[in-house]
Parts: structure tokens; C-alpha cells; sequence
């Protein structure tokens, strides 16, 4: 690809702030986006900003608790009409609030110790399917080892709670998400640990669908579409490493086609990835040395899946990722980043600088 024709990586404007930064996501159909994160007292903070009219970055509110810095955010459980993030913090408690009134209009204590990631479904804020997708829910991942699902409309106890058996080790839970919900009764959970595991959890059968083990934590786990049959899932990890399992065959023994690839030459920590909302086939990722990178996954040319060898049964066969670009945008890593649901190539993320940038990424319709 010739240097004119690449897409390119921009930051847009850029705003310091006084406090650690966590997670960021766009709240849907508007130019707001939320940040989560921990002032140096050490109180939790969700903040909302806007686009400003000449293109800087403008504080709106700014919601605190005295204790347990704010984790993670979501509004994939939200309406629409309410557009209402839900947030796990340090010390357990899962929060809906309420950005009108400024305050946590339903809250629970999920785990016993910090929750690490959280993921939404069925709200229809964030959704991109017309069909009707099922219930509400949110799921949570957390360093007590267990991964929750909590329907918003239910409060107190989890609809469901993956945790070890019994004698098993408990292994911190890093990151979570939901796919497969192409209706309103299939629904998968895919849960990423610090030891290497990553597992999906089929919530219609209440089973563990399928687990694999990589070499390193996995830092984040990240379905190509929630909203359709699962197609793919990308998962990034310590040390530098990308994982991309392909989900349309899956063989009895051999699981899923996987491809992977250390992307990090100097190990640092690939502390996510997320799919471009407007084609699944682009992936972002955010390195642990300030870098983002674009990625653009092609199919095999034979064929999705082919027959083994030795049972004659149907087996994936796994594409690749093309790297397209990358960008240094900070000199500390970039703990988040939120593709706009609304601009194609708009992005908000944030980094360990206490930096909140908006970039842009160029030619994304070309690809």
C-alpha cells in the first residue's frame, strides 16, 4: 500500500486533566463521550465532555464518590432515550447513573474486590441490529476470580456467576465481553484471565462453551460485532501479543483456527482492542509504549474452513491481520480508546499521561 493511499492516525485536540485515566466510551447519538478514572485523593471520577464548537475538548459534568476509583464504563445496557453508563469500580460495586440528575440511580456490590472490565447488551443505545436482541444485561469480570451477568432491571443477585470449581485456583479476571446476540435467546460471554485463559460461556445452555489457554494475560477480549452470530474474536495480551480466533467452525478436538503474532517488538503490553462499529473488519489496537495501531483482517483465500485430515470433519481455517498504520500518540500507554458510534474514523481515547485525545483516522472508507 503506497504511502498517499494509507489511512493516517491524527490526534485531533487533546486536554490534560488532574486524574488517572481508566476507560472512556461515546455516549451514543451526541458529541459526549465519559471518562472514568481515580483523583489523587483517591476518589472515583466520571467525568462528561464535549466536541467543542471549534474543535477543543469542554468539561460538562463531573461525578465523584469519596472512595473506590471508577474502573471501567459501559452503555451497551442503556436505551436510547436514557443513555445511562454503567461502571464497575475498585472496590466491587456496579453503578448505573443518571448524567441529568448526577447521580447513581442503581448500584450494587457485585464482586468482593475490584471489578477489572464490564461489557453491556440488549440496551439498543449501542446497538447496530434492528432486530430485538433479548434482555438488558450487563457482565463483569472481576480480581475475586468470577465473571457476573446482571440483568439492570433486576438488582441484588447476578442472573448468572461463572466462577472455579471447587479446589480450583482462582485466577484474576481481566476482561469480558458479549457476542452472539443475533437473537433474542443466544447470548455468549467471552472472559479473558491474568494467567493466559480465555473462555467463552454460552448463557443459553449455562455451559463453557469453549476455552483455550495463551502464553500470556490476556489483556482485553473483543468480539468483531456483538450483535450478530459470533464471527471472530481478538484477543491482546502482555508482552506484546495479538490473538485472533475465527468462530464460524469450530472442530471437536482442535477448537478454534487461531492466528497470532507477537506485534510488539519491545514487549510492551497491548492493553486492548476494538473493532471499527462501521466495518468489524478493522481493528485498533493501544500499546503499552503510547503507540495505537490499525489493523485490517483478510479472510484465507481457500475458504473459511477445509476438512481434517484425519477425521474427514470440518475444521477453521484462520485469516490474518495486515498492519495499515500506526500513530505515537502518547509517551505512556493508552489504557483506552472508543471508536464514535456516529463518525466513522472519530475515536476517543485515553492514556497514562492524564490525557484525553481525540484522534482521527483517515481513508476508512477506502478499506
Amino acid at each position: 500500500m503506497g504511502e498517499l493511499i494509507k489511512p493516517q492516525i491524527l490526534t485531533f485536540t487533546e486536554e490534560s486533566t488532574d486524574i488517572t485515566l481508566f476507560d472512556c466510551r461515546w455516549v451514543p447519538c451526541s458529541t459526549r463521550f465519559v471518562v472514568t478514572g481515580t483523583h489523587p485523593k483517591g476518589h472515583g471520577v466520571l467525568r462528561v465532555y464535549t466536541m467543542g464548537e471549534r474543535g477543543g475538548i469542554t468539561q460538562l459534568a463531573n461525578l465523584e464518590r469519596e472512595k473506590h476509583p471508577i474502573k471501567c464504563v459501559t452503555f451497551g445496557a442503556t436505551s436510547l432515550a436514557d443513555r445511562r453508563p454503567a461502571t464497575g469500580d475498585f472496590g466491587g460495586n456496579i453503578d448505573v447513573w443518571d448524567l441529568e440528575s448526577k447521580a447513581s440511580i442503581w448500584q450494587v456490590k457485585g464482586h468482593t474486590s475490584m471489578i477489572n472490565a464490564i461489557d453491556g447488551i440488549g440496551g439498543g443505545a449501542t446497538s447496530s441490529s434492528s432486530v430485538d436482541i433479548g434482555a438488558p444485561e450487563l457482565v463483569t469480570g472481576s480480581r475475586d476470580g468470577t465473571v457476573k451477568v446482571w440483568d439492570v432491571r433486576v438488582k441484588d443477585k447476578p442472573v448468572a456467576c461463572m466462577q472455579p470449581g471447587e479446589g480450583a485456583q482462582t485466577r484474576e479476571c481481566w476482561s469480558v465481553a458479549f457476542g452472539n446476540a443475533s437473537n433474542t435467546s443466544d447470548r455468549m460471554v467471552a472472559a479473558g484471565f491474568d494467567n493466559g485463559d480465555v473462555k467463552l460461556f454460552d448463557l443459553r445452555t449455562m455451559t463453557l462453551h469453549w476455552e483455550t489457554h495463551v502464553s500470556n494475560g490476556v489483556c482485553s477480549v473483543a468480539f468483531d460485532r456483538s450483535d450478530i452470530k459470533m464471527n471472530k474474536l481478538a484477543a491482546t495480551c502482555l508482552e506484546g501479543r495479538v490473538h485472533m480466533w475465527d468462530l464460524r467452525t469450530r472442530h471437536p478436538k482442535e477448537g478454534y483456527a487461531e492466528w497470532s503474532e507477537k506485534i510488539e517488538k519491545q514487549n510492551h503490553t497491548i492493553w486492548g482492542g476494538r473493532f471499527l462499529r462501521q466495518n468489524r473488519e478493522l481493528l485498533v489496537t493501544m500499546g503499552g509504549g503510547g503507540a495505537i495501531t490499525l489493523w485490517k483482517y483478510t479472510y484465507p483465500v481457500g475458504g473459511r474452513s477445509k476438512k481434517h485430515p484425519k477425521d474427514d470433519m470440518d475444521m477453521g481455517v484462520a485469516g490474518k491481520l495486515q498492519k495499515l498504520q500506526d500513530s505515537q500518540i502518547s509517551e505512556q500507554p493508552v489504557s483506552a480508546l472508543d471508536w464514535s458510534p456516529d463518525k466513522m474514523g472519530l475515536a476517543v481515547t485515553t492514556a497514562f499521561d492524564q490525557k484525553i485525545r481525540l484522534i482521527i483516522v483517515t481513508k476508512l472508507n477506502t478499506l
